[in-house]
């Protein structure tokens, strides 16, 4: 954001209901409900033409906001290492995770969820796990305190948001020129069940594959992210 913002664009970042500086409700803490937030915050903002940029479960978001509430207000839309169309596996979606993965990490979440979000940050999010990865302290820091400053029940309600939250109609839905980026080593949400599938849903879309790339990517490619961000923007 500090990049865009510095390139002249007004920069407008929310924090999804029960994570980072928003309040924690005990309910609500699924896909509609993330979109009708998103909805009310572009309504309150009166914003127009607006470009939606939405990494990992924040994809689902922009893709159910668009599958809801149209691209009126919207000119262009991102998701980057993003869950769409789904992740979980299923029959016609065999290239998805199993549901004993999601379940992994809800008992992850019950256990120890603060070691957890250490282990998740210092393993496959950064691509950490592979040989001559470059991933600081700093990094899994920053990924640990993000996830501690969520609440409990709002992060665990979101583990089945973004994993069994079917977004193929709202892609189908996409009018606007789309940019998609992932990694192809990207270990949390595989690349076959999301944006190559992605990119076949939504009209005109452009894909763009990081070799290599984890699924952080917005931290260990950065200046490549924000080279293509900066692109679509101005096209």
């Amino acid at each position: 954001m500090l990049f865009l913002a510095s390139n002249g664009y007004r920069c407008i970042a929310h924090d999804r209901r029960g994570h980072g500086r928003s309040s924690q409700p005990w309910n609500g803490n699924e896909m509609d409900t993330y979109a009708d937030d998103l909805s009310e915050l572009i309504e309150k903002l009166d914003l127009k033409d607006a470009v939606l940029i939405g990494f990992s479960a924040g994809g689902g978001e922009v893709a159910r906001y668009i599958g809801r509430h149209s691209t009126q207000r919207v000119a262009k839309a991102a998701l980057i290492s993003a869950v769409p169309p789904l992740m979980l596996k299923t029959a016609a979606n065999p290239a998805g995770l199993p549901i004993e993965k999601f379940d992994g990490i809800r008992l992850g979440s019950l256990a120890d969820r603060s070691q957890f979000y250490k282990d998740l940050a210092s393993g496959p999010f950064f691509g950490a796990n592979r040989p001559g990865a470059r991933v600081s302290q700093g990094m899994i820091d920053s990924f640990w305190l993000q996830g501690m400053q969520a609440g409990a029940r709002n992060a665990f309600d979101c583990i089945k948001a973004f994993s069994e939250t079917d977004f193929t109609a709202d892609l189908k839905k996409f009018d606007v020129p789309t940019l998609i980026i992932h990694g192809d080593d990207d270990q949390i949400v595989p690349i076959g069940a999301a944006a190559l599938r992605s990119a076949k849903l939504v009209k005109n879309a452009t894909l763009k594959i990081y070799p290599g790339a984890p699924h952080g990517l917005a931290y260990t490619h950065q200046d490549q992210l924000n080279a293509d961000l900066l692109a679509f923007l101005k096209t």
